[in-house]
């Protein structure tokens, strides 16, 4: 890529891509725990080629690659392959770029006309034997769990689907959403759907929200869900105007819809706060007629700009939880501030989603710089309230931590975090093995890579 991307810091540094496809035996320092067997998935935007508009290029934007860590017998194997979806493969042929950032039709090339633009680029799910790439405004792709071949998009779901579905870990249905479903672009329009544990689509209905909204993420308890539409708004209007497609709007203030599992969506009640933003919710459960969601919340949209096209403020997270009253004649939510730093992508135990968990995991910032790179992990202890903290030094950042059960009927929060940390002063990455429940103490086991995995999103551990 040519030096008009250093004027975008989305393609420098640790945000750029690495468009080399490789596979890697790595060096083990400390000791893998013996029980640690499977893969870690980490999936992020990587730009196949340079951007057509290197400038204006939005992180989001970027292909899908897939990063795998396969542990077994105190070894650790890499092998990283990019997404081949339509857009990519059709980029691929021709040698260059073809679709604009986030498909802005602005700086997309006549040759893209009609073609499919999805990028996979957001999240990496393991359910009914399927590895599956997600991103929002298609439906998932399938990888191949050991080669990272890509098999193509799962046509059952007709249509996009969210790249934060819940997976019940009691029933095994995966329970999703969509949102500007409609033959309008960045239409109001959503669908609510359920997935059967064999992979079956059971359920796929529509309806309207309050306003166009980036939906990012959603909450899910044992017998509701319940959806955000908060103020970072979606306008073709403003998007043909040569405004930004998606900006923040908090006059729009904060709505969640919450509806039983098994209900109709015409039964979905809507609950309000002020203006506020969540990319991501730790957990949710239900206890009676009282709904507790643990969220990352912002106080404005970060990374998005205002309507009118001026840059948006600096703003990072903090956990708060959201409490609705199902019994009450309000639709208020109740928000408490749970925890006192910065961070963003929080995990739980996944044998708990969807019910009530004592602990969380999350990439953290203690400095309180408001910046994407994180430079800690945190586990936070929700019945003592004790924080610990792994302080990273020299510039490092984490991705999202990710929780591996030591077995599968080990007390909740009983095993290891996961997580891929970019040495800034050497210019690559590490695996680093912490036990969950000492993050403080650092990590047991550190697997070096010879080259760096750029910033991603999220992951998932698989027990191939």
């Amino acid at each position: 890529m040519d030096g008009n991307v250093r004027l975008n810091p989305y393609l420098s540094g640790n945000f750029a891509p690495v468009v080399s496809e490789d596979d890697f035996s790595l060096t083990v320092r400390g000791e893998i725990p013996a029980g640690l067997r499977g893969a870690l998935f980490r999936i992020g935007p990587n730009p196949q080629f340079e951007p057509r508009d290197p400038a204006g290029h939005h992180w989001f934007g970027g292909d899908g690659m897939v990063h795998g860590f396969y542990v077994e017998d105190g070894k650790v194997n890499y092998r990283n392959r990019y997404v081949r979806t339509p857009k990519w493969a059709l980029e691929h042929a021709h040698g260059r770029a073809l679709f604009g950032s986030m498909g802005d039709p602005r700086s997309t090339d006549p040759l893209a006309a009609g073609h499919d633009g999805g990028v996979a680029n957001t999240n990496i799910l393991w359910h009914a034997g399927k590895l599956m790439a997600l991103e929002e405004a298609h439906p998932p792709f399938e990888m191949e769990p050991r080669t990272l071949a890509s098999k193509g998009y799962v046509d059952a779901y007709k249509g996009r689907v969210t790249a934060h579905p819940k997976i019940d870990p009691v029933t095994g249905e995966m329970i999703w959403f969509a949102y500007g479903v409609g033959e309008a672009p960045l239409s109001a329009g959503m669908s609510y759907g359920v997935t059967a544990a064999d992979g079956t689509v059971v359920r796929r209905d529509d309806f309207q929200a309050p306003f166009s909204s980036m939906v990012h993420d959603f909450m899910t308890t044992e017998n509701h869900v319940l959806f955000p539409i908060l103020p970072l708004t979606g306008s073709l209007q403003r998007a043909m105007s040569g405004l930004p497609a998606f900006a923040w709007e908090p006059e729009k203030g904060s709505h969640v819809g919450v509806m039983r599992r098994d209900g109709d969506v015409s039964s979905i009640r809507w609950f309000n706060a002020p203006a506020c933003y969540v990319f991501h919710p730790l957990n949710s459960w239900e206890e009676g007629e009282v709904i507790s969601c643990d969220v990352m919340r912002y106080d404005t949209a970060p990374l998005f700009p205002r309507a009118d096209g001026s840059p948006g403020d600096k703003a990072a997270a903090r956990l708060v939880r959201w409490t609705f009253d199902l019994g009450a004649a309000s639709n208020a939510i109740k928000e408490e501030v749970i925890d006192d730093i910065d961070g963003e992508f929080p995990r739980v135990d996944p044998r708990v989603e969807t019910r009530r968990h004592r602990h969380g995991w999350y990439a953290a910032d203690p400095t309180g710089s408001k910046t994407v790179r994180l430079n800690a992990i945190a586990h936070l202890d929700l019945q003592t309230g004790a924080r610990q903290v792994f302080q990273l030094d020299g510039g490092d950042a984490t991705s999202e931590p990710v929780f591996v059960p030591r077995s599968a009927d080990a007390p909740e929060g009983d095993g290891w975090i996961t997580a891929v940390v970019y040495r800034a002063a050497e210019d690559r990455s590490d695996l680093l093995v912490f036990e969950a429940q000492d993050v403080a103490k650092g990590p047991v086991a550190v697997a070096e890579m010879p080259r760096r995995v750029p910033f991603g999103f999220h992951g998932a551990w698989v027990n191939l």
